[in-house]
């Protein structure tokens, strides 16, 4: 089969199509906004130093230097958290960025959480920080990447329109 320009149009047009396909669902939109709304500060942090955080040029140097994740993967988590939160939060792009949230979350686990263990720590007794929130915020993500943003998202705005 030959691809021409309209074949290749059309394909783009399905995936695309795909990539924005939501329903009109409020439980998705409540879980889409939370995880925003908690991934908001940690992303500002990171991108610009807000609340207290290192800003971009601290938060790449942490992640290269003092954990030594390329520089690639760290730009990557960085946006990951700064704009996926606002991805979620508005409903655009809310696959890619509860994406981006997962992956986020699961490298953290590997290379920071996991020799903590499960528990979160509550009362200062441990080294570090478990893993338990993690998972739910992967749970979470998943359920958006499988059913995307539900009511009140742009990207239903914007499947609406493709119609």
């Amino acid at each position: 089969m030959r691809l021409t320009v309209n074949t290749m149009f059309e394909r783009r047009h399905v995936v695309l199509k795909k990539l924005f396909q939501t329903e009109n669902d409020s439980v998705i939109m409540i879980l889409r906004v939370l995880l925003g709304i908690v991934y908001f500060p940690h992303g500002m942090q990171k991108l610009l130093g807000w609340y207290g955080g290192p800003g971009f040029g601290g938060a790449m140097h942490m992640f290269t230097t003092n954990l030594g994740i390329p520089a690639l993967f760290a730009f990557l988590a960085i946006m990951a958290e700064g704009l996926g939160s606002l991805g979620l939060i508005t409903g655009l792009f809310t696959r890619v960025a509860a994406f981006g949230i997962a992956v986020d979350m699961i490298v953290a686990v590997r290379i920071l959480h996991w020799q903590n263990g499960f528990f979160m720590n509550w009362f200062g007794n441990q080294k570090g920080e478990g893993f338990e929130y993690h998972i739910l915020a992967v749970a979470i993500a998943i359920a958006l990447i499988i059913r995307g943003g539900g009511k009140w998202s742009i990207d239903r705005a914007v499947a609406d329109k493709m119609k």
